[in-house]
């Protein structure tokens, strides 16, 4: 039997590589022999035991690859090609996947989260795809698996949280940390057209890379109140919309503080505790807020339209990638990104 190395969830607190049986690809699956891929904030989530997992199962969710073998039903696709696949993988055919909800396929909460969440990921050196027909997006061959590493998860996810917000040209966004998903929120509320866009965070290095994405104005919370300095900047309205990109009851609470009446809440950070609503903030329930929440929009469309954002050139994610290891020192990699030591924003993991 051939095998492969793979990062593998043993208990909270413990993800090591080992030796797996390299997958079997069905009629409709797709076998991707992994070149690059990355650690994801949900990982370490896992990695703590903050989000549970079955033990033994293979981590990671944002794959670049070259498809190994295809199953007999899939079609329009060749052995050799390069491709990505989103976090998120539909099939396309179930009841919320017909509804648009592509994010939830399967008919429960979170169910289009399959890689490293209800099936085996991708930090390995193979990766079984589901559903391939509607899941492989072909790399274009003048990008390099760096410039696309983001669109799986960290640039759906960031670009999905502006467009849930339904930013508008000419409103006033705030985004509350400024990890890689922030600074793509951020880049995405650039892209819809907001004309005041305020990153908050505590590191400089990532307020001064906001500002590269499109960030107007930047807040050091270290320094400054957010939430005194974001009333003053808008002239005591609250902003049009507010992002959460961390997950933390303080950056949910801060978020409403700062919305204008009306105004929409678009969370994106995983909580791992209890969450509550103050009163005064929430203006006990009457104030007409939206609060609306987004998983990472996958599927192949999905992806092709972040490669053209890429390609384009209008946005640059590639110095997201601070950090690189071989899949052989992962465990040196989770715990350099667990831990956010030394300026590590994204690390790319190479086989």
């Amino acid at each position: 039997m051939k095998t492969m190395k793979a990062a593998v969830f043993v208990r909270p607190g413990k993800i090591e590589l080992q030796e797996k049986p390299i997958p079997k690809v069905g009629p409709t699956d797709a076998l991707v022999k992994i070149t690059t891929t990355t650690i994801c904030g949900t990982d370490v989530h896992i990695l703590k035991g903050e989000y549970p997992v079955k033990p033994g199962l293979t981590i990671g969710h944002e794959p670049v690859g070259v498809i190994a073998e295809l199953g007999m039903a899939v079609g329009g696709y060749q052995v050799g090609q390069r491709v990505i696949v989103g976090a998120i993988t539909p099939c396309g055919q179930c009841n919320p996947c017909l509804s648009g909800d592509h994010s939830q396929c399967g008919g429960h909460a979170i169910g289009g989260w399959k890689f490293g969440n209800s099936i085996d990921g991708c930090q390995a050196e193979y990766l079984l795809v589901p559903n391939a027909q509607a899941n492989l997006t072909v790399i274009p061959s003048n990008l390099t698996d760096e410039q696309v590493l983001m669109c799986p998860d960290i640039m759906s996810t960031g670009f999905g949280g502006a467009e849930s917000g339904q930013i508008r040209i000419g409103d006033s966004v705030a985004i509350f940390a400024q990890g890689p998903i922030g600074l793509c929120a951020t880049a995405g509320a650039h892209l819809r057209g907001a004309s005041q866009i305020i990153a908050i965070d505590g590191n400089p290095r990532r307020l001064e890379m906001a500002k590269s994405l499109g960030a107007h104005i930047t807040i050091d919370y270290s320094k400054n109140n957010p939430i005194e300095a974001i009333m003053d900047l808008t002239g005591g309205r609250g902003v049009d919309v507010a992002i959460e990109a961390l997950g933390t009851q303080q950056t949910f609470e801060s978020c409403l503080r700062v919305l204008r009446p009306g105004g929409v809440l678009s969370s994106l950070g995983v909580y791992s505790g209890k969450l509550t609503l103050p009163l005064d903030a929430f203006a006990a329930g009457l104030g007409d807020h939206k609060v609306v929440t987004t998983l990472c929009p996958g599927g192949k469309e999905r992806m092709r339209r972040l490669i053209n954002v890429v390609e384009s050139g209008i946005v640059d994610l590639k110095p997201l990638v601070t950090h690189r290891f071989k899949l052989d020192d992962i465990e040196k990699a989770y715990d350099l990104f667990a831990n956010q030591r030394d300026g590590v924003l994204k690390v790319a993991i190479t086989p």
